[in-house]
């Protein structure tokens, strides 16, 4: 059994639900987290929960449940932030310098930086 973590932040990001080869589907979003020091952090969430995904919008706060996963592929090792339950706070709307459009169809962007190792953001 692996340990389980949680944190709150604001959705900033949503990506569009990709599909596999073999049929497995997956869908990542970023929030950024509270406190003095915030964080933008990448989950995804896996088969059906990526049409759960569907209730957020950005701009919100949600508090996140989550496991650490870790692979190894060819050599390189990824670590991943599986989500596997979300709540909306639906007390508090943390403020968000381009606050979205109510007739917006599709929240932010994701770009995939696996592919080139020599652009890390850090």
């Amino acid at each position: 059994m692996s340990d389980t973590y949680t944190t709150t932040g604001t959705v900033k990001l949503i990506g569009e639900t990709q599909t596999f080869g073999s049929g497995f589907t997956k869908r990542e979003f970023v929030i950024t987290t509270l406190g003095e020091y915030p964080d933008d952090i990448k989950f995804e969430v896996v088969k059906d929960k990526c049409d759960a995904l569907n209730s957020v919008s950005v701009g919100q706060e949600i508090e996140v449940s989550f496991n650490i996963r870790g692979n190894e592929w060819g050599g390189n090792y990824y670590v991943n932030l599986q989500c596997w339950r979300f709540n909306i706070n639906s007390q508090a709307q943390a403020p968000h310098p381009h606050p979205p459009q109510a007739n917006q169809s599709q929240p932010g962007t994701m770009q995939n930086s696996v592919d080139d190792e020599d652009s890390i953001p850090f």
